[in-house]
C-alpha cells in the first residue's frame, strides 16, 4: 500500500531508526512499511501519524489507493 512515510520522515529530518525508535518497533518494520511491503496495524499506523502531525488517511493515501483499488478491479 503506498504511502508517505519516508516523505514525512525526510522532511522532519528523521532516520528510520530513530522513527523506529518512537513507535517501538525495528527499523526492519520501518523499511518495510516505506516500501509498502507491510501494512500496519491501527495502532502503529495512529503512532506513526501522530509523530507527523497528519491522520492515518493522509499518511496511508487512502484516497488514492482506493481508486488504484477501484481501477483494478
Amino acid at each position: 500500500m503506498k504511502n508517505r512515510i519516508k516523505d514525512l520522515r525526510n522532511a522532519a529530518n528523521m532516520t528510520q531508526q530513530e522513527l523506529s525508535d518512537l513507535v517501538s518497533v525495528s527499523s526492519r518494520t520501518i523499511i518495510s512499511l516505506e516500501k509498502g511491503q507491510y501494512n500496519p496495524s491501527i495502532i502503529l499506523a495512529y503512532k506513526i501519524a501522530s509523530i507527523f502531525n497528519t491522520t492515518i488517511e493522509n499518511l496511508y493515501c487512502l484516497k488514492e489507493n482506493l481508486e488504484n483499488e477501484e481501477k483494478n478491479i
